[in-house]
């Protein structure tokens, strides 16, 4: 990030290598887990483009991704046109049960009025035959980051289609923006509480799964539209992110309207976030935790007290998004390790307040929180904070090579790494995963730098 000196402060002015990705992506990765759903991006194709690269190179799948495909007339005089045709083109080459529209910077700023133009399209064609579910959200980059886009795709998904039911014994599952293993390994702790649920986004299959005999337009998979509108019905809504407050969020405005109760919680990471996962589960099932899950519990215990004499006291510098970064914070204060720098390219303002909610001693522990920064800001603080490990996404590989520090790499995007999709996360299972790579890096790491290079530990 660039900065000038102004009336003797510091203000920023560009941002170099950014610490976040475009709102309209996250956006687009939701509607992918909506069966039979095509993403459509109101803008320009570059914008497609880019984050068809960007998503494929992550999840190794085909991916398809509409667009309005402004130019500059468009840019000046409005994109109606372009819309109704795109989505007439769409409707026609892939006969989709629903469309999500995203709009871009582009088309934010000109000021296009998505839901009129929406308005008009279906008065025209919607005599001619069925039409497409229509899902808009607004999702201008400069207003947030991939996170953000995500999420207003899942609460605008939640309000075109959730419908006022019976209350029944029913439990949403909102994820948030999580790896396809992890969303497998949700659906398989909710099976094993023999409980009805609806799981929202689902792009387990979609963006991850088997080859086909013959290419598919859209792929299988997807959280079904008879599933999402019975999430008005449901008795209550669990929901994963430390800085998604309920205006935002799918499982809010059900609160608000169908009053399913919103169980907020963050990304279950550790073990203390684990228990208080299934805790919830337990309490809403009225079912205790299945045998299976106590066995990788307390097998992840017994890790901790294997691996602790070799990362206690190591030094992390973590970043990516928000609530993942809050999370794994609070996971790498449980098991020793420091997280000396926790940043982000968001900028909800409540990053720092959350993970004092999760570690109380956060400033005596050593550990400095920045948001709204860059890759620029991160190796700036690198180099006065000397850790011994970083932890994201593949974006702090230019950082780990110039420092000649080790990345563990979690989160999206991991473009420069085999098998991004299927890393776990979550539970138990997930933690168990992390604590062993995370082990095993410092292990290696002082491998290399042993005159010996020994062989046994």
């Amino acid at each position: 990030m660039k900065t000038t000196a102004i009336n003797g402060k510091t203000a920023k002015t560009a941002t170099q290598n950014a610490c976040k990705l475009c709102n309209p992506l996250g956006a687009c990765l939701a509607f992918r887990g909506i069966e039979n759903c095509v993403p459509f991006l109101h803008g320009s194709q570059g914008c497609a483009t880019y984050i068809r690269r960007y998503l494929i190179s992550h999840y190794k799948e085909p991916i398809d991704i509409a667009s309005s495909n402004f130019n500059e007339e468009t840019a000046v005089f409005g994109g109606s046109h372009n819309l109704k045709l795109g989505l007439k083109n769409v409707s026609q080459q892939y006969r989709p049960e629903v469309i999500g529209i995203a709009t871009t910077c582009l088309s934010e700023t000109i000021g296009d009025d998505v839901p009129m133009i929406l308005k008009e399209y279906k008065a025209i064609m919607g005599n001619d035959e069925p039409l497409p579910v229509m899902i808009f959200a607004s999702t201008p980059s400069y207003s947030g980051t991939h996170i953000d886009g995500f999420h207003a795709a899942v609460r605008s998904a939640v309000k075109t289609l959730a419908e006022a039911e019976p209350k029944k014994h029913l439990v949403n599952i909102f994820p948030g923006m999580i790896s396809p293993a992890d969303i497998r390994y949700l659906k398989e702790i909710m099976n094993a509480f023999a409980t009805p649920f609806v799981l929202l986004p689902d792009y387990s299959q979609t963006l991850d799964g088997g080859p086909w005999a013959e290419y598919h337009r859209i792929p299988p998979g997807g959280t079904t539209t008879r599933a999402i509108a019975s999430t008005g019905g449901a008795s209550a809504s669990i929901e994963f992110g430390s800085t998604l407050e309920a205006q935002k969020s799918a499982a809010g405005y059900l609160a608000e309207q169908f009053g399913v109760v919103r169980h907020h919680l963050p990304l279950p990471i550790g073990i203390k976030a684990s228990d208080r996962f299934f805790a919830v589960l337990e309490q809403l099932t009225g079912k205790s935790l299945p045998p299976a899950y106590e066995d990788e519990r307390r097998r992840l215990v017994d890790a901790y007290a294997d691996g602790h004499k070799y990362i206690f006291g190591k030094r992390a510098i973590l970043y990516g998004e928000e609530d993942l970064v809050i999370s794994m914070a609070a996971f790498l204060h449980e098991i020793g390790v420091v997280p000396v720098l926790c940043a982000s390219g968001g900028k909800s303002g409540l990053m720092k307040k959350r993970l004092l909610e999760l570690i109380p001693d956060l400033e005596e522990a050593g550990i400095k929180v920045r948001e709204n920064v860059d890759f620029v800001d991160i190796e700036h603080e690198a180099d006065e904070l000397r850790p011994d490990v970083l932890i994201g996404n593949s974006k702090g590989f230019t950082m780990s090579k110039k420092h000649d520090l080790p990345l563990i790499r979690i989160g999206f995007p991991i473009h420069d790494r085999f098998g991004g999709q299927r890393l776990h996360h979550l539970g138990y299972r997930g933690t168990q995963e992390l604590f062993d790579r995370i082990v095993n890096t410092v292990i290696e790491e002082r491998q290399k730098s042993s005159p010996i290079g020994y062989t046994y530990m």
